[in-house]
């Protein structure tokens, strides 16, 4: 039958399913898939509503670099002013 260096081989998933039986699946078997499923599709989604957007390209292009550009430098102000209060003690 089985012999010792046999069952020292085996994990956990086999000796369930010599039993006939299976491992109960936690929340990470199906919520990691179904997120990773889900940021797939919001890109594509976002993809497709800036090649559907109706400004023409570089307006659209221009438009969207002022907006990050807006956003890196509120960003640069705001990390700026957390490392002074933080040196200051404050």
């Amino acid at each position: 039958m089985f012999s010792a260096r046999d069952l020292k081989k085996m994990d956990k998933d086999d000796v369930l399913e010599l039993l006939g039986l299976e491992s109960k699946k936690g929340p990470a078997d199906w919520l990691l898939p179904t997120l990773g499923a889900f940021s797939v599709g919001l890109l594509v989604g976002a993809g497709l509503g800036l090649l559907m957007a109706p400004k023409p390209g570089a307006e659209l292009r221009d438009d969207l670099r002022s907006r990050l550009q807006g956003g890196q430098d509120s960003l640069a102000n705001g990390d700026g002013q957390r490392s002074e209060s933080v040196s200051r003690g404050v």
